[in-house]
């Protein structure tokens, strides 16, 4: 595959190599051979080892665990890109770190979420691609194209291989998450309940009631991040004791920090189903009750088709 002037390139930092084999082998394309490593002191040294002048450019890197480390691998390897002649750089980021952080939450507090788009931008990235952004109007934080891909066709198919969907109901894990849960919920025509949470304090939630009547029904939780996996556990209890029949989650990205992974299995959770936006851990990997849905193909799809100028939204219609 070719753009629509240049070569195609695709270059991977460390932040999800399976990821980034998966959408080369997509493409039809081999990753472009380059170093990324670090010296004694951790400092960060990039090197392209092929010709990138004139050629369209991926950079495949989410910018999850270690989150600084990886955010600045993808500066780095922009930089190291840009001053090789590349025509366009496009960085592909299917998990954006600091997206929790799209406004002052008190006095004092930092929008990191702009921050970082300042930097992706002022690096010399001429495009960026990311997944399920966690509120959608950090594409307004960029002043270049984003592309904000979603992960709910690939859903909505699972969900409808694997459910008598007569019996489901789609669950919003809070009220943030209302817009999420009810589109999903209009593609595979199915009610809409809601859990109202209270948050005490970070990395914690308490559940205090359930909207909607969910007895009876199988339960499907919707959400862009599961990060401790506590609001997840905690609905799913909330939703069991008024009277559902088993619950399941659909959640986009799965940063899964800490023990969430033993939380998770040790839950009263049916299953978990996330992306492999993120690399998973050993201990996700592990879990016998979370499960990840493959985005190569997606995001390889919206690649070709930014390569070669054609409508990248088409995909979600």
């Amino acid at each position: 595959m070719s753009a629509k002037n240049g070569s195609i390139k695709l270059v991977a930092g460390n932040s999800n190599p399976a990821l980034a084999a998966g959408i080369a082998a997509e493409l039809g394309l081999a990753l472009t051979k380059a170093v990324v490593r670090r010296f004694a002191d951790m400092e960060i040294f990039v090197e392209i080892q092929e010709n990138v002048r004139g050629s369209d450019v991926f950079i495949i890197q989410s910018t999850s665990y270690p989150a600084n480390d990886l955010l600045m691998e993808l500066l780095i390897i922009t930089d190291a890109l840009r001053r090789a002649s590349a025509r366009r750089i496009t960085a592909v980021v299917p998990y954006f770190g600091y997206a929790r952080q799209d406004r002052k939450s008190g006095s004092r507090t930092p929008i990191s979420a702009k921050l970082v788009a300042n930097l992706i931008t002022h690096a010399g990235v001429d495009r960026v691609m990311t997944l399920d952004l966690h509120a959608g109007q950090i594409q307004g934080f960029f002043d270049i194209p984003t592309d904000n891909l979603y992960a709910a066709p690939l859903m909505v198919r699972d969900i409808k291989n694997r459910f008598d969907l007569s019996n489901v109901m789609v669950v919003s894990p809070d009220v943030g998450g209302v817009a999420r849960a009810r589109g999903l919920a209009k593609r595979i025509n199915t009610p809409l309940a809601i859990v109202d949470k209270r948050r005490e304090r970070p990395g914690e939630s308490e559940v205090m009631n359930v909207i909607g009547d969910v007895s009876g029904h199988t339960c499907i939780l919707i959400d862009d991040i599961v990060d401790s996996g506590g609001t997840l556990v905690n609905a799913a209890d909330a939703l069991l004791k008024h009277g559902a029949r088993e619950v399941y989650a659909y959640i986009t990205h799965g940063v899964l920090s800490g023990g969430a992974a033993t939380r998770i299995t040790s839950s009263r959770l049916k299953e978990l189903v996330i992306t492999d936006s993120i690399q998973p851990t050993e201990a996700v990997r592990n879990a016998p009750n979370i499960r990840a849905l493959p985005i190569a193909p997606l995001i390889a799809e919206a690649i070709g088709r930014t390569a070669a100028e054609e409508s990248v939204s088409s995909l979600f219609d």
